[in-house]
């Protein structure tokens, strides 16, 4: 399997066709061969969780059986096909999954991995449906951990992604190794401790948590290709 994570910028003036891509979007990626998930994405306006959305910036997610179907989404696909004709900037990254835990919409879209072995750098995905009830809970601690999130040591970039405004919501988080990730997770008191109260207040009606091995990166955001250095 491999997995990719792609955003897509639009200019300003093409924002109502970035809008029109999250309905007709759907059909030919539930009809692409070798897809076998995918998530069309809204964007938050900084790395995490965001109330703010990025109306110019929006993802996909999806898995793929093979490289092969993947090269032949991007290069042949009507999806692919509609970001060049609109002249949108787009960052992609293929990773292979080593480790999910829970559901997505009741599947889990990257099987059971349980790799323990690798050392290198490492792709976060963190999602979670956030109960109504616990959504004044849930985004009080949002900026806080954001914070500690891009001072934490090995941190090197993150998007803030959701399914829907508000109660779906994902980061996708790039790390040094899986040591940076887990003391980023356990060791800060301050995000343990949100950790603690997910469990305790029962946040999540639904959540999901995988690793991922970075494998290739290209295009650019922003003017950039925030990985370049790390996967050279």
């Amino acid at each position: 399997m491999i997995v990719s994570f792609t955003i897509i910028r639009y200019r300003k003036l093409f924002i109502p066709f970035a809008l029109l891509a999250m309905a007709i979007h759907r059909l030919p990626l539930l009809l692409q061969k070798g897809c076998t998930f995918y998530k069309l994405l809204g964007s938050g306006r900084n790395g995490t969780f965001d109330l703010q959305p990025d109306w110019q910036q929006w993802g996909l997610l999806a898995c793929w059986e093979s490289r092969e179907d993947f090269d032949q989404f991007y290069k042949h696909s009507v999806v692919s096909f509609w970001w060049r004709l609109l002249g949108c900037e787009s960052w992609t990254v293929l990773c292979q999954p080593l480790q999910s835990h829970g559901k997505w919409n009741g599947k889990e879209p990257f099987g059971k991995p349980d790799v323990k072995t690798y050392t290198g750098p490492v792709v976060v995905l963190t999602r979670a449906t956030i109960r109504i009830s616990r959504l004044k809970n849930f985004w009080s601690h949002v900026d806080d951990v954001a914070n500690l999130m891009l001072e934490a040591p090995g941190y090197i970039t993150s998007f803030g992604v959701g399914e829907a405004p508000a109660y779906r919501q994902a980061t996708f988080s790039v790390w040094k190794s899986l040591d940076d990730v887990k003391a980023f997770a356990y060791m800060s008191r301050e995000h343990a401790e949100v950790i603690k109260l997910t469990r305790s207040e029962n946040w999540y009606s639904e959540e999901l948590f995988a690793r991922f091995k970075p494998l290739e990166t290209f295009g650019s955001i922003r003017g950039k290709n925030p990985l370049n250095d790390l996967l050279k």
